[in-house]
């Protein structure tokens, strides 16, 4: 378990917490509830205070977040967390094709702008098709300028189609249309202030985590390294197969990396955190302050 005084001193003087989180849907779902399957039922109680209590213990200023269901279930998110002591005035939703589950920012500074990238095309196995998530962009106005918050929730490996086993295709696919997008907004990577988080549903040697950190010689950014407090890595425990891995991340522009504060991330391990999702959260602090 990790507290925020055992943080290391250089990230908790930052000034920006910045959290992704996948808070395991948000929304009406078939699930199992006390070991009862249940059709079409809301996130239990006790899993949205579960939730509640991680984010409380991070205490993040601007926070993504993934498989959040329509506005009302993000509003009630809102409410949960203002309960927990985590007022975020301002919400971000983004609608794409899934109609089930979204990526949302909420945050605790201004918006600068918000643009949503709802109908990225992508050609899937000769049909055209769409990222199903879409991409939200949120822009926030620091003292040292501009930086956008790319949020990300690349297709699971589920899947009926034998002719792309796992979704292989489609989330590579997915990848490097989202990189695609962020070097049509930030031509120059290297001069351009951004972080791509998320959940991208593969591991660090997959193609589409390659795919998102490089296009050709074009270097997009770095994936931070990241840990809890035990040195463990993983992100996401998968119930039906008993297994950890890593496939959330946070990817940082170079421009901006010197702005990370200890240069890494950190992955949540305390209170709550098994409890509210299959997966942990990512965050990392930036030594920037939001515009007056």
């Amino acid at each position: 378990m990790v507290l925020l005084a055992l943080i290391p001193a250089a990230l908790a003087s930052a000034a920006l917490t910045v959290a992704a989180y996948n808070v395991e849907n948000y929304t009406i779902a078939d699930r199992k509830v006390d070991g009862v399957y249940r059709a079409a039922y809301p996130k239990p109680e006790k899993e949205k205070f579960a939730l509640g209590h991680v984010i409380a213990g991070i205490a993040p200023d601007i926070l993504a977040v993934e498989e959040m269901g329509p506005q009302p279930f993000l509003e009630d998110f809102q409410r949960e967390l203002k309960l927990k002591g985590q007022d975020f005035p301002y919400l971000a939703l983004l609608q794409a094709v899934d109609a089930d589950r979204h990526v949302a920012v909420l945050s605790k500074v201004p918006f600068k702008e918000v643009r949503r990238h709802a109908a990225l095309p992508i050609t899937y196995l000769g049909q055209k098709d769409a990222v199903k998530r879409g991409v939200l962009e949120v822009i926030f106005a620091t003292s040292d300028g501009d930086f956008s918050l790319f949020v990300v929730h690349l297709k699971s490996k589920r899947t009926e189609r034998k002719d792309d086993p796992e979704s292989a295709i489609q989330r590579a696919l997915e990848a490097e249309a989202v990189r695609d997008l962020v070097l049509v907004r930030y031509p120059d990577p290297a001069k351009g202030r951004f972080i791509i988080c998320g959940d991208w549903n593969d591991t660090r040697g997959s193609r589409p985590v390659r795919a998102l950190q490089k296009r050709g010689d074009t270097e997009v950014g770095e994936i931070l390294r990241a840990a809890d407090s035990r040195g463990e890595t993983w992100t996401h425990f998968y119930r039906r197969e008993d297994t950890y891995s890593r496939i959330d991340y946070m990817l940082v522009s170079a421009a901006l990396l010197p702005k990370v504060a200890g240069g890494r991330a950190t992955i949540w391990d305390g209170p709550g955190v098994g409890d509210g999702s299959d997966h942990r959260p990512v965050f990392l602090q930036l030594k920037l302050d939001p515009a007056k």
